[in-house]
């Protein structure tokens, strides 16, 4: 094998899943596509393997497989088909993250290659402005898309469109973003068609055959430098919004040889509310976790995941039946898996792992009518926290960490868009957890609504705090002022919310 050109092909898939990336933001209508960047785009084989993942977001990056495999299973893609899905129960996470999949056809008749992007829709229908309801069943959460075309022999199906749009409260935005991820397919497309035309189909095969191997091989000699042994550890959700027990997440790390089983029996079970996730979820945490062991640079393939055995119960709060609620199980959910799955290797590599950070996405949803503009709005966005300690390295402050990899909206960019000021933003100075090296802080964020709307937020954190270790103290709970963790509620016009993101834990006791 060329290492040099296998390089170089590495780099240039990466570099197309990047571009694709590009384009989707650039092309997007949505504060919370072309702001926040709440996106990811990646680059598959004919199989349906991962290749190459863009510098996007963990969450939605370890999932996508699923959502590939399921449209690929569903429709026989052919040339300029463009197949889309959402539904949890069919390769997708939760109901406001749309999945769209392009074959690339290079000279054959069958896909020689597929691209795929997910974008996070700020209104997805349902019972509340933003699809992130406090959510009892699915079937409340917004339009629910099994594998489907949008797109049909490089026209967009109209009546797939109509669908989705008579179901949004804000379709133009709607439709933009579709088509935007549209766009971003189409360059993924054409950049790998370059590639072909330039080196040959069977070449890129054999080198990404190569990529998932070499991945393979990069993983388990970062599992082998690990103590053989079963490592446990277990953390909670506050609840599930609907009920107000904690919710447990329970993990044995096998370690043995070059190899895992990440079992995630004893598990608490299904819950009423939207805290569910579903397996995609976790192979997503597994993959992002076990990634952060390989100390050099590796491609991001499907390969990293053969060594790694995982056993997520059905009818647990991470492996979730229909019809149950999904909404925060992408974005709450995941925080804690993943942060049980570092507390479980911080027993066997205690100098590697941090701290936990704030442990939360801090959901903020609403939506209503502008009367300004004459037109309905509808937003979501995430707030970042602070970042846990390691044995290095203080935690950073204000920022967005592990499963997700998304931006703020700016200020400037916020108010132009919405009937809402921002009256205080802040780093939350005091909130990180104490330590030889401390956790970050979190963040202090005010809103003033200038016209009345609806209101969601789905939090944690605000209980349960964010663990420090080796005798490092816990970073400071969060709060949402004057409402709950998980609460829907009507805000008046000149109404205020106040939400303080909690800190990261320190690390190491205080000298």
């Amino acid at each position: 094998m060329d290492a040099i050109g296998l390089e170089l092909t590495r780099h240039t898939l990466s570099a197309i899943a990047d571009e694709m990336g590009s384009v989707l933001r650039r092309t997007s209508f949505s504060a919370n596509i072309k702001e926040r960047r709440d996106y990811s785009c990646a680059v598959y084989d004919r199989d349906g393997r991962t290749l190459a993942m863009g510098d996007h977001m963990p969450v939605h990056l370890g999932a996508m497989p699923l959502s590939v495999k399921h449209v690929r299973a569903a429709i026989r893609l052919g040339p300029g088909d463009v197949g889309i899905v959402n539904d949890p129960f069919q390769g997708g996470t939760h109901l406001p993250d749309i999945t769209a999949v392009l074959p690339v056809f290079a000279g054959g008749r069958t896909p020689a290659f597929y691209v795929a992007n997910r974008a996070h829709h700020s209104d997805v229908g349902g019972m509340s402005p933003g699809s992130m309801p406090l959510a009892s069943e699915i079937y409340q959460e917004g339009l629910r898309i099994p594998p489907s075309l949008l797109v049909r022999r490089g026209k967009v199906d109209r009546t797939m469109m109509g669908l989705i749009l008579a179901n949004v409260r804000t379709p133009v935005e709607r439709e933009g973003d579709l088509l935007a991820q549209w766009m971003s397919l189409k360059r993924g497309e054409q950049r790998l068609r370059e590639l072909a035309g330039r080196v040959g189909v069977e070449k890129v095969r054999r080198d990404g055959a190569a990529l998932l191997d070499y991945s393979e091989r990069m993983m388990r000699a970062a599992i082998a430098g690990l103590p053989e042994g079963v490592y446990r550890f277990e953390d909670a959700l506050d609840n599930d919004g609907i009920s107000s027990q904690p919710i447990v997440i329970r993990v044995a790390v096998t370690v043995k040889k070059s190899q895992a089983h990440v079992d995630f029996t004893g598990t608490g079970g299904q819950a009423p509310g939207p805290v569910n996730a579903n397996y995609a979820i976790v192979m997503a945490a597994v993959m992002y976790v076990f990634r952060c062991l390989i100390r050099e640079d590796v491609p991001f393939t499907e390969g990293l995941m053969r060594p790694i055995r995982i056993t997520a119960p059905e009818g647990s709060v991470i492996n979730a039946l229909p019809p149950a609620a999904m909404a925060a199980g992408n974005v709450e959910t995941s925080q804690r898996i993943t942060d049980v799955l570092l507390g479980a290797l911080a027993l066997a590599a205690p100098d590697r792992i941090p701290a936990a950070s704030s442990g939360t996405m801090n959901n903020l949803s609403f939506g209503g009518f502008d009367s300004r503009r004459g037109r309905a709005f509808a937003y979501y966005e995430t707030i970042a926290g602070g970042m846990g300690a390691s044995a290095r390295h203080d935690g950073a402050d204000a920022t967005h960490t592990h499963m997700t990899n998304s931006w703020n909206t700016p200020v400037e960019a916020f108010e132009h868009i919405y009937p809402v000021r921002i009256g205080r933003y802040r780093i939350r100075k005091g909130s990180g957890g104490l330590g030889r090296r401390r956790g970050g802080d979190g963040i202090e964020r005010e809103f003033e609504f200038l016209e009345a709307a609806e209101v969601t937020l789905l939090s944690d954190r605000r209980e349960i705090p964010p663990y420090g270790l080796a005798g490092g103290g816990a970073g400071q709970c969060g709060s949402n002022a004057p409402h709950g963790a998980k609460v829907r509620f009507q805000m008046p016009a000149g109404g205020k919310l106040k939400i303080r993101t909690p800190g990261g834990g320190g690390w190491g006791p205080v000298k």
